[in-house]
């Protein structure tokens, strides 16, 4: 539908909204739009990946080993004020024909697929139609062409706002279908583009619009982009760099699944109910970030750990459980260097500690253990629970739910499971169902919450 609303926006209309076209301007300004994109992203620029194209024919390079399905580009960062440009210097059918040519493409090879590129091509055009007829339609033209100031800005800025709104609530309302988030969402997205970076990127386009009709045309309105640029350049770089510390966490966490095989999955959802805690607790931006990094690293001290004691079906002397026990600390030396991990370390550390002071490796107690341990504690021993293991199958959540509240207060922090609680009645949560016939489950050693009594057990089954 969407698509659909976006090809429509394209389409001839009455002469007063579509106007007289001036086609090499459309053209110029989706190249710029696609180039500074590029930039924006990461990924090389239109001009570079067709020279590299003609250079490969010409001289037979080898093609380039295509990366790895795991890299993260930074797709979530977009480049604006030349649409924000095209928006006040285009009709509206022309303005929503700049961003095509970036979306269509997608960035590189690689890059997003082909319905979600053409979602992307429709939301933007009916951003950019959206805000270019109501540009028309408050004189925008008009106050531009004649330079008059600050009278001007009121029908460029009420364009861009058009444009940003138009562009959240789509965003938002995919949400909403996709995940099934309440109907608030649409507004959160709305507020959510709305701030200094969109304040920014709407002036440079308005001084690209000024510039470009003005006695030096377009070659003054491209050195108008050169500072931001440079900041789309250096953001680009801070994704990149966050997505290297992605792999980095991964490939840490695949060495484990190798290892200890039973625990394929559980790294990545201690570190998915962490994140549902502390979001429900209040936690964002990158404090959330590290706290999922330190959920999906709790384990990684397992690598020290001898494989068959993690592979034992039975149970464990006390000098093997204590062997096993030291694996927080055996974690906590293997990612210490790792500097962008912060305050994870401590989080990997004292995972295992209670809040009445008999956990391990340091027997902290109370406000003492950091909140992060106490937050992947409960993620940890939640998944556990409701995770089918080889001796023994899943617990189903109220009953592990009533596991974490009868254990609060001794060993989990009552404020933290609470949290728990709220996130799975609002977001949910699948079990993890038993292995298929035939496949081999090796047990993990359960660390947190004591293993029910046989009863319980039983009843979990049923």
């Amino acid at each position: 539908m969407l698509v659909a609303a976006g090809c429509c926006c394209l389409l001839p209309g009455r002469p007063s909204w579509t106007g007289s076209v001036d086609w090499p301007r459309v053209a110029l300004l989706a190249f710029l739009h696609a180039c500074w994109e590029s930039v924006a992203q990461g990924v090389p620029s239109p001009c570079l990946r067709a020279v590299r194209r003609v250079r490969a024919r010409l001289v037979r390079v080898p093609r380039p080993v295509a990366e790895p399905v795991g890299v993260i580009r930074p797709s979530a960062n977009t480049f604006l004020p030349v649409l924000y440009a095209g928006v006040l210097m285009l009709p509206p059918g022309a303005a929503a024909l700049v961003a095509l040519p970036a979306a269509l493409t997608g960035g590189a090879a690689g890059g997003p697929p082909l319905l979600r590129r053409a979602w992307n091509a429709a939301q933007f055009a009916l951003s950019a139609w959206t805000a270019a007829v109501l540009f028309g339609a408050l004189h925008g033209p008009r106050l531009l062409l004649g330079a008059r100031y600050p009278v001007a800005l009121a029908p460029a800025l009420a364009a861009v706002l058009a444009f940003c709104l138009v562009n959240g609530v789509l965003v938002a309302g995919v949400r909403v279908l996709a995940e099934r988030t309440p109907l608030s969402e649409l507004a959160r997205g709305a507020r959510s583009v709305l701030g200094l970076p969109a304040l920014v990127h709407a002036l440079g386009g308005l001084m690209m619009a000024v510039l470009w009709q003005g006695p030096y045309g377009a070659f003054a309105a491209v050195l108008a982009l050169l500072p931001l640029s440079i900041s789309a350049w250096v953001f680009a770089q801070g994704h990149r760099e966050r997505a290297a510390h992605r792999a980095t966490v991964e490939a840490l966490v695949q060495a484990v699944e190798i290892k200890d095989a039973y625990t394929r999955g559980h790294s990545e959802r201690v570190g998915r109910a962490s994140v549902l805690i502390a979001g429900q607790l209040g936690m964002a931006g990158e404090r959330l970030r590290t706290l999922h990094f330190a959920g999906t690293l709790h384990d990684v001290g397992k690598l020290g750990v001898a494989t068959e004691l993690l592979r034992r079906n039975g149970p464990l002397t006390e000098a093997e459980r204590r062997a096993v026990e030291v694996h927080p600390e055996y974690g906590h030396e293997l990612v210490r260097g790792i500097d962008f991990l912060g305050e994870a370390h401590a989080g990997i550390l004292h995972h295992h500690e209670r809040l009445d002071g008999r956990g391990y490796p340091h027997g902290l107690a109370g406000e003492r253990i950091p909140e992060f341990a106490r937050i992947i504690a409960v993620a940890d021993a939640f998944d556990s629970m409701t995770s089918t293991r080889s001796y023994r199958r899943g617990r189903p959540v109220a009953e592990a739910v009533a596991e974490l509240r009868r254990c609060a207060g001794s060993q989990f922090d009552p404020a933290m499971v609470e949290a728990l609680v709220a996130a799975v009645a609002r977001h949910g949560w699948q079990p993890v169902l038993p292995p298929a016939e035939g496949e081999e489950a090796v047990p993990d050693i359960p660390l947190g919450v004591p293993e029910p009594p046989p009863r319980l057990a039983a009843g979990g089954a049923r």
